[in-house]
């Protein structure tokens, strides 16, 4: 059985390449615009074909996002060596310093001249209703980046949601490099036909999705649970407060949700989790652990606004862990 003191090994693995994981995805700025009154107050629903509505938004913030940063700044938390692989634009310099100052490494982040780091603009009204503009900016020439020169840097990766051709190319090469990857579709999901989903599950090694999207996939591919894991190890599929599934081979591991302090905002709970799963493959835990792993990055996501501004003691987290889960869920050798 694994001991949870175990987990303080994983802060020693440094620049070794089999605790070291690529992240290919987004980073962006998101910009939270919080509308106190109701969206519904403003809309005349016999006037919505020709819209023409403002809110001041006297609160507002901005946050550090985009799936590789968020991924790799929980990776840090746990003490692994996150590579984040993306694109980002000339106002990626208050960016890149944080990054820098946490110790996470920003060489394949690539500045993209002329053009904005990816920015989402997302206004909330008081019964959380949400009016979202996404701009992609330079997150459109993540293919510039080329994960085959790192092979011997990293024992796995994952794509994450992030530009089409380079989430396309970049599972392509992390195959060729014979590097195990996790095909994270996410948000980006709806770009691809069923037949180019098809090909990402026949090259990756794991496949993370939520429920929904786990649904549309089903929808354009025509696979049943049955389908995917014969081509692959694992199936993930998180169902937010209803935990999560993961199945294999002729298996299914029920995981349930760890119990938050206090739920705050679900923003990057889902990237939190996907560092958790990470984490166990790196460490190669039992899917049970991994899950239960993720599951509670998760739950300490939550508990804060914003995607990156959680943090916690290695102690804190394997207390939280036996309280979650019991000695029998531990975490060692």
């Amino acid at each position: 059985m694994l001991k949870v003191n175990d987990l303080d090994r994983s802060r020693a693995g440094g620049s070794d390449p089999a605790k070291s994981a690529l992240i290919c995805g987004s980073v962006a700025y998101d910009t939270i615009l919080l509308f106190p009154d109701y969206f519904k107050a403003h809309i005349l629903p016999d006037k919505i074909h020709m819209l023409n509505v403002a809110f001041l938004v006297p609160e507002m913030r901005r946050e550090f996002g985009g799936c590789a940063a968020n991924i790799a700044y929980n990776l840090h938390l746990l003490g692994d060596r996150a590579i984040p692989m993306a694109a980002a634009g000339e106002d990626f310099a208050p960016y890149r310093q944080r990054l820098m100052s946490l110790g996470i490494d920003v060489e394949h982040i690539v500045e993209i001249p002329n053009s904005f780091t990816a920015q989402a603009f997302i206004t909330t009204d008081l019964d959380d209703n949400q009016i979202t503009a996404f701009h992609p900016g330079a997150m459109q020439f993540a293919h510039q980046n080329r994960v085959s020169g790192l092979a011997n840097s990293v024992s796995l990766g994952i794509v994450a949601p992030d530009g089409r051709q380079a989430m396309m190319e970049h599972a392509v090469q992390f195959s060729e490099a014979n590097i195990p990857f996790i095909f994270d579709p996410g948000q980006g999901l709806p770009m691809f036909s069923g037949d180019e989903l098809k090909t990402f599950i026949g090259q990756a090694r794991w496949v993370a999705v939520n429920d929904y999207e786990w649904e549309l996939m089903q929808q354009k591919t025509g696979f049943k649970v049955s389908d995917v894991t014969e081509r692959i190890e694992a199936l993930i599929v998180t169902r937010g407060a209803q935990g999560s599934v993961i199945y294999t081979k002729g298996q299914e591991h029920v995981i349930p949700c760890a119990k938050p302090v206090a739920v705050v905002d679900p923003t990057g709970c889902g990237d939190a989790y996907r560092a958790g799963l990470i984490h166990g493959l790196l460490w190669q835990r039992d899917w049970p652990t991994i899950g239960r792993v993720a599951s509670l990055l998760g739950a300490i996501k939550i508990e804060s606004r914003g995607p990156q501004n959680h943090c916690f003691t290695m102690e804190v987290f394997k207390q939280r862990f036996v309280d979650n889960w019991g000695d029998q869920f531990s975490i060692g050798e």
